[in-house]
């Protein structure tokens, strides 16, 4: 794995290379500021509806259950929506962000506690200053909670559908007959790889004909290893024409929504 200014890229065992945009630091600071004006939000609620009834009876206990939620809620607000929302906090969210580990693999528990955690050092003095200029001076873009997790921040893509009428032609999807496996298969792909297998059909013309064999031979072994079909379903067609019934289930509308809302780009290698 290498690195190039803000660009993340990642290969698989399969050779295939995947280039993922890293979120700036100025980016993820306006993520930030909006899940602390959550935070905030929250904390006042608290205040208005529940600690100033608590101060009449015990101002002491008012003031203990204060500090202990505000401060849990401060290190375990984003803690917890990154692990349920795969790597995304509200802010992350609304700004296309998410937490993946650096190599790519699945986002483990041990890493999100870790680079939560450190967002008390990173917070230092105040405003982030210490986690902002960690990322800049980072060629990942990592504070020091994601340097210590092995995590980064990456900007999600964002995919239209493409004109796919020149590309899959008019011939029978075999794959449709089994729409479980069409819902896993959608849930498992990242939109780099669909990209990828896109790119492959519209550019196939321009390769001879033992690269086009090759190249869509290993795209097929990537995409089967990721969700295996019944044979009868791939029995009469070629590598190039199981990619192109792969592409056409990938970006077809629904497909399309449902992987940019809920993919985690970490559940893909």
């Amino acid at each position: 794995m290498y690195q190039k200014k803000a660009q993340l890229h990642i290969q698989t065992p399969d050779g295939i290379t995947f280039t993922l945009e890293l979120a700036s630091p100025l980016m993820r600071f306006f993520a930030w500021g909006i899940d602390f004006l959550v935070i905030l939000a929250i904390t006042l609620f608290l205040q208005q509806f529940v600690f100033r009834y608590l101060f009449v009876i015990s101002e002491d206990l008012s003031n203990a259950l204060y500090i202990f939620l505000t401060s849990a809620m401060y290190l375990g607000y984003a803690g917890c929506l990154e692990w349920f929302w795969h790597g995304q906090t509200l802010g992350k969210r609304l700004l296309g962000l998410r937490v993946m580990d650096r190599q790519g693999l699945h986002l483990q528990p041990s890493q999100v506690v870790m680079r939560n955690l450190l967002r008390v050092i990173d917070s230092l003095p105040l405003f982030y200053l210490v986690g902002g200029l960690a990322s800049f001076l980072s060629p990942l873009y990592q504070r020091l909670g994601d340097r210590v997790a092995n995590t980064v921040v990456i900007a999600l893509p964002r995919f239209k559908s493409p004109d796919l009428s020149s590309i899959v032609g008019q011939k029978f999807n075999s794959l449709r007959a089994y729409p479980h496996l069409v819902g896993r298969l959608r849930q498992s792909v990242h939109p780099a790889e669909a990209d990828i297998a896109l790119q492959a059909l519209r550019r196939r013309d321009s390769l001879d004909d033992e690269g086009r064999f090759a190249l869509f031979e290993k795209l097929a072994n990537h995409f089967q290893n990721k969700v295996s079909f019944p044979e009868e379903a791939i029995r009469n067609s070629s590598s190039e024409q199981y990619i192109r019934n792969v592409v056409e289930i990938l970006y077809e509308a629904e497909g399309v929504a449902r992987r940019a809302a809920s993919k985690s780009c970490s559940d893909t290698l």
